[in-house]
């Protein structure tokens, strides 16, 4: 069974870091690429960056310069480093994985990946 869990969401205040972790199991991680989703109240989701089997790595350009993705392929695990947090990044942020990887700029260009864990909120006060 695939499961992609998430953890590391909370409060913080504005021009803050957080964390964030996604540990996968169930289906042949190091081959896929990964990815990171948010969707903030009343909107839609959308992608935040992606990574691919290589390394490759690819952001929204909203997150550009303040967030990082990262895996370790050995522990089967995701992260998110989030600097200089803002208000508007408040979401409910989503860990997901595309067995069948397609260019990561099909990703930040909206393509969905296969599974997703259920989530981590990420609240930014001002």
């Amino acid at each position: 069974e695939v499961q992609l869990v998430e953890s590391g969401g909370g409060l913080v205040q504005a021009g803050g870091s957080l964390r964030l972790s996604c540990a996968a199991s169930g289906f042949g991680f190091d081959d896929s690429a990964i990815g990171w989703f948010r969707q903030a109240p009343g909107k839609e989701r959308e992608v935040v960056s992606c990574m691919s089997s290589d390394g490759s790595v690819d952001y929204a350009d909203a997150v550009k310069g303040r967030f990082t993705i990262s895996r370790d392929n050995a522990w089967n695990t995701v992260y998110l480093q989030m600097n200089s947090l803002k208000p508007e990044d408040t979401a409910v942020y989503y860990c997901a994985a595309d067995l069948l990887p397609f260019p990561l700029s099909f990703y930040i260009g909206g393509k969905t990946m296969d599974y997703w864990g259920k989530g981590t909120l990420v609240t930014v006060s001002s």
